[in-house]
C-alpha cells in the first residue's frame, strides 16, 4: 500500500515503462547516411552496379544449371534490389533532412548577419550625416587659406604704414637738425649783446687817457 502511494506521489518521478531501445547517436548515424547517399549519387556507384548486374545475369544464364543460384526470373536479384531501394530512400531522405537543417541554420546566420550589416550601415549613415552637419560649422581649408591671405595683406599694409611713418619722422628730424645748424652759424658782431662790450672798452680807454702823464 505504501509503495502504491509512493508511486502516486507527484513530487517523485515515475519509473519509465515499456521497451527500452538502444540509443543511437543521431549525428554519427546521419553522417554515415550522408556518406552512403553521396556514394550512391556518383558515377562510380552506377558503373559498379551495372557491372554487378551484368555479371549476375551472365552467371545465372550461361553458367551450368547446378551452379546457377538465381535462375531466370531472377527472384533473388529482385529481392536484393527491392531491399536496396527500400533502404536507399530513407537514407537519401535523412541526408536531405540534414542538408535542409544546415541550409536553415546557414540561412538564419545569413539573415542575422544581414540584419547586423543593415544596422551597421544605418549607424554609419547617421554618423556620416552628423559629420557633414558638423563640418558645416568647421573652418575648411579654403576658408583658412583666405583668412591667412587676408591677414598677411593686413600685416603688409601695417608694415608699409609703419615704414612711411618712420620715414616722415626721419625727414622731420633732419629738417629740425638743419634749422638748428643754420641758427648756430649766424654772425654775432652787430648784435645787441655786443654794445655793452664796446661801451666798456670805451670807458677803459677814457680812464687810461686821464691816468697817463702829460
Amino acid at each position: 500500500m505504501s509503495e502504491q502511494r509512493r508511486g502516486e506521489r507527484l513530487d517523485q518521478p515515475r519509473a519509465p515503462r515499456g521497451l527500452h531501445l538502444p540509443r543511437i547517436d543521431a549525428d554519427s548515424f546521419g553522417r554515415w547516411a550522408e556518406g552512403i547517399a553521396r556514394g550512391m549519387g556518383t558515377a562510380n556507384f552506377l558503373v559498379y552496379m551495372t557491372l554487378i548486374l551484368a555479371a549476375w545475369f551472365l552467371w545465372n544464364t550461361l553458367a551450368p544449371a547446378h551452379l546457377r543460384f538465381d535462375p531466370y526470373t531472377f527472384t533473388f536479384l529482385t529481392l536484393v534490389l527491392s531491399l536496396q531501394a527500400s533502404y536507399a530512400a530513407p537514407l537519401i531522405l535523412l541526408a536531405q533532412n540534414r542538408q535542409a537543417d544546415r541550409d536553415r541554420v546557414s540561412l538564419d546566420e545569413d539573415r542575422r548577419r544581414a540584419t547586423m550589416q543593415k544596422a551597421d550601415t544605418e549607424y554609419l549613415a547617421r554618423e556620416i550625416a552628423a559629420l557633414r552637419i558638423a563640418m558645416g560649422d568647421v573652418a575648411t581649408r579654403d576658408f583658412l587659406r583666405s583668412e591667412l591671405t587676408r591677414l598677411a595683406e593686413e600685416l603688409d599694409e601695417a608694415a608699409e604704414r609703419r615704414r612711411k611713418l618712420e620715414r616722415r619722422q626721419h625727414e622731420r628730424g633732419q629738417q629740425d637738425r638743419g634749422q638748428h645748424d643754420r641758427g648756430a652759424r649766424r654772425p654775432t658782431g652787430g648784435g645787441p649783446l655786443d654794445e655793452p662790450r664796446d661801451e666798456l672798452d670805451g670807458d677803459h680807454a677814457h680812464d687810461a687817457r686821464h691816468q697817463s702823464p702829460t
